[in-house]
């Protein structure tokens, strides 16, 4: 007997349906075929256990399983339970009403327990795109496969519980998530807060600006000025996510496997700190099944690569392209996928090998021509992809011991947000762009109009610190994001002064 179930495969952040055809007839062989990988192949191994946990019978006769269409090549051990159902209709051990109308997906245990898959949000926007009634897949993908409106989403613990379902037996309620509520009741809940942050007034501003424009910021300072605690701090005052940019990024993490069992929507912004031993490939997504790096899973959110100079060169020099495309395309030589890499950078930095170049108080030991090479390891056109190089500087101790509040992150997220919505009623019109920093050359021309006397501050900027044209172009966005911060529809020349003053590394002092 022939019989039809239907599953998906993901690519990228999208997913297509998969047909699963088994027939049961004369023999005493299995086979899979439909372009399978060693964990499908194996999968009739771990199948056959869990139907006899059931108390069901795997049939001794000739098992055909064919993954539709034929030639995308399927992966993974998600295919596990569409299988065995397979089995069990064409084996007559179920009834076949139903199981047409139903994506169906999950990981088998030896004794029939089900376990997570990967990519289950975007298997279950496909579903409803597809006409299906609903899905079924294992109880740990439940929550975040629910907040899909339109399909019915049910979460099962074992291969009987699916068995009972479509036999009619029991109850199975279908599991609901209030999207909105998800996201309005969880939305910006971070552990972190600015007035945790003693001093470092400057600092807190520069990351302001940042925030404000979706700008990319360096931290060059002394061993415990601050640097990794300030960058944690970051994503408190940025604006919240809206609902699409929520839906966006929890589909990139369901993909990774990232989702936990309790989570359904993402309502924090990611932030993402991988450690300086990363390779590209982990960095940037790939592998012979692409799955998205770290600027993926940063998407929406910030990515701080601490130690910037210890990261290996091919590493970060991967980052360029998505710098400034905002995307990433993985390509091998059977498919080509696209993730989004829409990110703020955060990078810090130590100024040399001992830690202490340009410090206050301490003097620096590095021998001579050390900081040059040490600071080298930065091509120059990473850093010019970098809006904002700000130096800190170690706290003093009356600073650090001071019983003065400092300003809390929902006040200065404020300013960002209305800074933002500034942004938004200047670019409504051109839906790719949203905030400043990602403005084309263009666009930087005919926004970010300066007057004579700024004209000449630029002028003798550049020619003093040999900066580039790209440079050029990010004092004028930051510029641009200072003056949406005062609330002026024109550059200044302190706005243009301010900008300027974050470009440390294009100094003189810093040899380079």
């Amino acid at each position: 007997m022939l019989v039809k179930t239907y599953g998906s495969a993901v690519f990228g952040v999208d997913a297509l349906t998969i047909t699963l055809e088994v027939c049961v007839g004369g023999g005493n062989r299995y086979h899979i075929v439909g372009l399978p990988d060693n964990a499908i192949k194996e999968s009739l191994r771990r199948i056959e256990s869990a139907i006899q946990s059931a108390g069901l019978k795997m049939p001794r006769q000739k098992i055909v399983i064919n993954l539709a269409p034929a030639d995308i090549r399927k992966e993974g051990s998600a295919y596990d339970l569409p299988i065995a159902i397979g089995i069990l209709a064409a084996s007559e051990q179920l009834e076949m009403t139903e199981i047409g109308n139903y994506f169906v997906m999950g990981e088998l245990s030896l004794d029939g327990g089900l376990q997570p898959i990967k990519g289950a949000l975007p298997i279950s926007i496909q579903a409803r795109n597809a006409g299906f009634k609903g899905f079924i897949l294992p109880k740990g993908n439940s929550r975040e496969a629910a907040i899909v409106s339109e399909l019915k989403v049910y979460g099962m613990k074992n291969l009987m519980e699916v068995v009972d379902f479509f036999n009619g037996k029991g109850l199975h309620e279908p599991v609901v998530v209030n999207t909105r509520d998800e996201f309005f009741n969880n939305v910006s809940s971070y552990p972190h807060d600015f007035s945790d942050v003693k001093g470092q007034e400057n600092i807190k501003r520069a990351l302001e600006i940042a925030a404000a424009g979706g700008h990319n910021l360096i931290l060059i300072g002394p061993p415990g000025a601050g640097k990794t605690m300030l960058a944690k701090r970051l994503p408190t005052i940025l604006p919240p996510l809206n609902l699409h940019e929520a839906l966006e990024t929890t589909k990139i993490h369901s993909v990774a496997g990232k989702l936990g069992a309790l989570d359904a929507l993402m309502t924090e912004r990611p932030y993402r700190s991988p450690h300086h031993t990363i390779s590209d490939m982990a960095l940037v997504g790939g592998g012979a099944n692409p799955q998205p790096g770290e600027i993926s899973l940063a998407h929406n959110g910030v990515l701080f690569l601490d130690e910037l100079p210890e990261f290996k060169r091919s590493v970060l020099e991967v980052m360029r392209q998505p710098l400034e495309d905002r995307n990433v395309v993985i390509s091998r030589a059977r498919m080509c996928v696209e993730y989004p890499a829409s990110f703020m950078l955060i990078a810090s930095m130590n100024p040399c090998p001992c830690g202490f170049f340009n410090h206050p108080e301490k003097e620096c030991i590095c021998a001579p021509g050390v900081v040059q090479k040490y600071l080298s390891k930065i091509s120059g056109p990473l850093l010019d992809r970098i809006d904002l190089h700000v130096e800190v500087t170690p706290v003093n101790f009356n600073e650090l011991t001071s019983a003065l509040e400092t300003e809390k992150s929902a006040k200065i997220r404020d300013r960002v947000i209305g800074a933002r919505a500034i942004q938004e009623d200047r670019f409504e019109a051109n839906a790719a762009v949203h905030y400043n920093a990602q403005m084309s050359p263009n666009m930087v021309r005919n926004i970010c109009r300066i007057d004579d006397t700024g004209q000449a501050l630029i002028k003798k900027a550049m020619e003093r610190l040999g900066l580039s044209a790209r440079a050029y172009d990010r004092i004028l966005k930051v510029s641009r994001t200072i003056a949406d911060l005062a609330g002026s529809a024109e550059i200044l020349p302190e706005h243009l002064a301010e900008a300027i003053h974050y470009r440390s590394l294009d100094r003189d002092s810093w040899s380079v």
